[in-house]
């Protein structure tokens, strides 16, 4: 069911976070910009040596709990979507990891299909995509073949440049054009090169 924009939110909120999380990279996290969306809504205490205590509160608190695969806006709409969703499938129920970022389960290539299809959905034509992911465990080439849409350009950053910000443009083609029918394969995301009380997407 589609949720109708209220005047305030059609008039006001133009860009959409549809796996804001904890709203990490946010300059401002009450963004009025902005509409936040996350299926948890949830608040955990992290060990944080770099606080007084030990001890930080952290929380993921959308303004709409709602799931990525069936964004509740209408269509062309947004003229910015941002799409940061989970990247490892190894993060253990209780790790910080988990916690901080959310873990991909079950088949994850296909819930990601379906979460570029309705950002690019709600995205109105000429909009902008930004796709942020970390590659610590799956490739970012894996992730791409998700979506026929063409990334205009991207750039690395992180402590060992595996997270990637990649921009994209919707336009007319891209609203008339499919999903990839076949997922790539792309293994297990095993890697145990990575420690997770060490590793950063920041």
């Amino acid at each position: 069911m589609q949720e109708k924009l209220t005047e305030k939110h059609k008039y006001s909120h133009r860009v959409l976070d549809v796996c804001c999380g904890g709203r990490m990279f946010w300059l401002d996290k009450s963004d009025h910009r902005a509409i936040f969306i996350d299926r948890r809504k949830e608040t955990h205490l992290l060990k944080d040596a770099t606080v007084k205590g030990g001890v930080r509160k952290f929380s993921v608190w959308p303004d709409i709990q709602a799931d990525f695969t069936r964004l509740p806006f209408q269509s062309n709409y947004f003229g910015l979507v941002v799409f940061d969703p989970p990247h490892r499938v190894t993060n253990g129920t209780k790790s910080w990891m988990h916690k901080k970022y959310g873990t991909l389960q079950g088949d994850w290539q296909e819930m990601l299909k379906q979460g570029f299809s309705e950002c690019f959905r709600v995205l109105a034509p000429g909009g902008t995509l930004i796709f942020k992911w970390s590659a610590y465990q799956i490739q970012l080439s894996c992730i791409l073949a998700l979506t026929d849409s063409k990334p205009l350009f991207g750039h690395r950053s992180g402590k060992l440049n595996n997270t990637h910000w990649i921009t994209f443009m919707k336009d007319l083609q891209d609203a008339e054009r499919g999903l990839t029918t076949d997922a790539p394969a792309c293994g297990d995301g095993q890697d145990d090169t990575q420690d997770d009380k060490a590793t950063t997407d920041d």
